[in-house]
């Protein structure tokens, strides 16, 4: 299948006008000073639109001008640019960029490649925008979206984006260098996503390639639940980084939230009582600190908060729903500390909670959901080796993740899926969740005898707001 360019880009043209603009591109509507765009370019990258531009924000407000930036020490600008990714390293390359602009181009922004790759912090990506966005100067500015999507319509064939804009300049009209970025950027970003596409609301779908994609999956029948899972890592925290937002794409029936780090009345009012859902805490005593929650479209017969044991319950660990054909039990289990020191509590916690389940799994079916805080198999993490007496992959913590299944429970996931890098958590360091460095410690199992009940499963690794993402399970009424 060859795609039309043209019909393609006209029809994303008119698609993208409701979707969020690139935030360089909106800098350059609002003002078209090349020197804010240059400074705003260096910020952006590696970096969500909305840090960059709250970032941008800031700086701009004490620092406008080339020469206004030079009065700007180093860790001033850090402070100013927090939290952007890189931030010490971008800091580094803006203190020194007026000294290069005044020196050697008269305190302006140059108008070619070759000058603007000599200044600090610009590679070609930075200097094809700068150029189209400030300048109006036919470029292509290629950057991860560009290069995916290209290559997944067919258009290139290409191994990174470097060779996308070569590729590109050799056969894309003109009249689409400079407009080329900002569309597939917002709409990569909005339905072409890097993990789990929306395909099926895609408007290109019917004639797109889709050449090595693996689309989102979407619950079709009326006769399955949608069982969601995440670690949170603060709920009022990521309420603030589009949690509602991403409820709608989650679709969940039940959903189990660990580390809520908040007591109910801590919360905002929309999610104490979150529309169209029956919601239910059960926090640590300590503020600030553990707690789960769950919200549930039908009504729970019966809630029992804990497992009877004091050591774990005031630290709000296990939350537990029961409906009509089977129990949700939301966990956060125990970090056994990089020392180690919780490694005996959290193994006390993993044979009480194990106990608690089975009894209840006597009388119908289990579903124990939650931050288990281990991962299983070497598969289930990037670096086994290195981690191999490391919290969460302990030899201790392992057994009894053995003993668990063996016991007959089944870790749903990999009943569906046995593909490597398949990961929940990212540590924040080093770009972890950009590379895939990761570890998959957050699980749906479920009892032996209810393994039929399992329809599919996901890792929604687009969904952002959290160090975890959501895990799914599809669930047989």
């Amino acid at each position: 299948m060859v795609v039309n360019i043209d019909t393609f880009l006209a029809l994303l043209e008119k698609e993208v006008q409701d979707y969020q603009v690139p935030v360089v591109d909106l800098i350059a509507v609002q003002t078209k000073d090349p020197f804010k765009v240059l400074v705003a370019t260096i910020l952006s990258a590696r970096t969500k639109d909305e840090v960059t531009a709250k970032a941008s924000e800031r700086l701009f407000a004490e620092a406008d001008t080339i020469q206004s930036l030079a009065g700007l020490d180093e860790q001033r600008l850090q402070k100013l640019i927090y939290p952007v990714g890189f931030y010490k390293n971008k800091a580094r390359y803006l203190a020194a960029l007026p000294a290069v602009l005044i020196s050697d181009f008269e305190a302006s922004v140059p108008q070619t490649m070759e000058n603007l790759l000599t200044l600090p912090g610009v590679g070609r990506k930075t200097a094809n925008l700068v150029l189209a966005q400030a300048f109006n100067i036919p470029a292509i500015c290629v950057d991860t979206h560009v290069h995916r999507i290209m290559n997944i319509w067919g258009y290139v064939e290409t191994k990174n984006p470097q060779q996308t804009e070569m590729a590109l300049r050799d056969k894309l009209p003109e009249k689409y260098w400079i407009k080329v970025n900002s569309l597939l950027v917002a709409f990569g970003q909005g339905t072409c996503r890097s993990v789990a596409p929306h395909c099926d609301r895609c408007l290109l779908a019917a004639d797109c390639p889709k050449i090595g994609v693996k689309p989102r999956k979407i619950k079709k029948s009326n006769n399955v639940l949608r069982l969601v899972s995440w670690n949170v890592n603060g709920l009022r925290a990521v309420h603030k980084k589009g949690f509602m937002d991403s409820l709608v794409e989650m679709a969940p029936d039940v959903l189990g939230l660990q580390e809520i780090k908040a007591m109910p009345e801590q919360l905002p009012k929309e999610l104490q009582e979150l529309a169209g859902y029956y919601s239910y805490f059960y926090s640590a005593e300590r503020k600030g600190y553990s707690g789960v929650a769950v919200y549930a479209r039908q009504e729970a017969k019966r809630v029992i908060k804990g497992i009877g044991d004091e050591r774990f319950d005031s630290e709000g660990r296990v939350l537990t729903l029961e409906f009509d054909s089977y129990y949700f039990i939301n966990c956060y289990f125990p970090n056994s500390k990089g020392d180690l020191s919780r490694l005996g509590f959290k193994h006390d916690f993993n044979v009480m909670l194990q106990a608690f389940a089975e009894d209840l799994a006597t009388t119908k079916s289990v579903v124990i959901c939650g931050d288990f805080n281990v991962a299983h198999k070497e598969i289930d993490l990037a670096n086994p080796k290195q981690n191999e007496k490391h919290a969460g992959f302990t030899p201790e913590e392992r057994s009894w993740m053995d003993d668990f299944t063996a016991a007959g429970w089944i870790d749903s996931f990999r009943k569906k899926n046995k593909e490597p890098e398949q990961y929940s958590w990212w540590s924040y360091r080093s770009r972890a969740r950009d590379r895939n460095i990761g570890w998959r410690i957050d699980y749906h199992c479920v009892d032996r005898n209810s393994v039929k009940r399992i329809v599919d499963v996901d890792i929604l690794q687009h969904i952002y707001g959290s160090d975890h993402c959501p895990v799914v399970l599809d669930f047989l009424k």
